[in-house]
């Protein structure tokens, strides 16, 4: 039976992938933070399912978890790993408390490493393990390529993941262990339904409050229309198992308006749609 490590999974598009996964019979750990979120899933996914507790922070509970899974495969190899948690704080970089700016980058860079060193003897670098190497998924995002205006903490840290991911690809060919990068657009998961509660009142007093209120608002509406986490979850799928993948698969929902055209069109036309549709344009 395969067997696949995937981190955040308590909601959203990390329970799109293992949904996804269990149901062509991979073994799913899966990592939480709270035990009850575990034992929740474990309820809806059953034995092709087991709960891992830890934030990718906490370097000696990531750790404990690998050590916990290389008991599990006895003595195999690990078909894959997805490295999906992650966290986005909106703010303008001006305003932003660093400590929150900074949280953003120990989360979704750093954290994904800590996570990536302690299971990559399981996906082949140990070579006394028995199978084939298994395969590395960087989730990131359309932001990994198009920092959007408050933003900025989210885009540098998933800019950096996409780096981190070509060199680590790079590197890793000598284990013959490919990564592979999935950048979804808007997903359609409850986080949107909690949005409105996104407290950005620190802001109220600064030049860039009616802009980021707009900003809020547009997000909002979009990804209630996003993909279904369900789609992410088949996008890993086949990141995992085609013969040949792609380095990269930009999943995004709208696709021309929301990843084609942005990349096409001159940077400063870009900054100038978006400054013109959320009033950043400076007064003559």
């Amino acid at each position: 039976m395969k067997s696949v490590v995937v981190t955040g999974v308590s909601t959203g598009i990390g329970w799109g992938i293992t949904k996804i996964l269990t149901k062509n019979g991979v073994h799913v750990f899966g990592s939480v933070r709270k035990a009850e979120d575990g034992d929740r899933l474990k309820s809806e996914f059953g034995d092709l399912f087991t709960p891992l507790l830890f934030d990718v922070t906490d370097e000696a509970a990531v750790a404990k978890a690998a050590s916990q899974v290389r008991d599990a495969l006895e003595g195999n190899t690990l078909f894959g790993l997805v490295n999906n948690a992650g966290i986005a704080a909106p703010g303008p970089v001006l305003n932003q408390p660093i400590d929150e700016f900074r949280n953003q980058l120990e989360v979704n860079i750093t954290g994904q490493v800590i996570v990536t060193q302690a299971f990559a003897p399981l996906l082949g670098v140990d070579k006394d393990l028995t199978g084939d190497p298994g395969r590395i998924v960087m989730i990131s995002s359309v932001a990994g390529k198009n920092g959007a205006p408050f933003l900025g903490a989210y885009a540098a840290s998933k800019h950096g993941l996409e780096g981190v991911s070509e060199s680590l690809r790079r590197e890793l060919m000598l284990f013959g262990i490919d990564v592979v990068i999935v950048g979804p657009g808007a997903v359609a998961t409850k986080i949107w339904d909690k949005a409105e509660e996104v407290d950005v009142t620190q802001y109220q007093n600064s030049p860039f409050a009616p802009a980021l209120d707009r900003i809020k608002e547009y997000m909002i509406a979009n990804g209630k229309k996003g993909f279904p986490p369900e789609k992410l979850g088949r996008a890993v799928w086949k990141a995992l198992t085609i013969a040949n993948p792609k380095t990269r698969y930009a999943v995004v929902p709208g696709r021309l308006m929301n990843w084609t055209l942005p990349g096409l069109l001159p940077k400063r036309t870009v900054d100038n749609m978006l400054a013109g549709r959320l009033g950043l344009k400076k007064e003559d």
